[in-house]
């Protein structure tokens, strides 16, 4: 054997022992990269179940706000009809009730100077 034998065999020794410390990190993180892949898979099987309840209660949450939409509704054209219905009393009742409630105290007011007069003149 020569000395370049020697030093190409050093030399190839030298280069297996890289590749060795080399293999060592690499399967670890292959065996890494696996953990990750695995744990992916279980997140996504766990979370797409709660994806699809989130939506059937998000479907339901819209439906019931349809409903509470078309409540305050009615509830709005309730109060228009009782503040119509107010307005028209007021109108039709309420003034001339307010003119006999009037007259009826002017009424009073009269009758009762007219017994004052009368009971002074008689108690002269």
């Amino acid at each position: 054997m020569t000395v370049g034998d020697v030093a190409g065999l050093i030399a190839a020794i030298a280069f297996v022992l890289l590749v060795g410390a080399l293999a060592v990190p690499l399967v670890k993180l292959g065996r890494v990269l696996d953990e990750a892949t695995r744990s992916i898979r279980e997140v996504t099987e766990h979370s797409v179940p709660i994806l699809d309840e989130a939506a059937t209660t998000v479907a339901g949450a819209n439906t019931q706000l349809g409903k509470v939409d078309t409540i305050t509704t009615s509830a709005a054209q309730v109060s228009e009809n009782v503040s119509a219905l107010s307005g028209l009393y007021a109108a039709t009742l309420g003034r001339p009730l307010v003119k006999v409630a009037a007259f009826s105290y002017g009424v009073r007011q009269a009758f009762a100077g007219a017994a004052r007069k009368a009971t002074d003149r008689g108690g002269r």
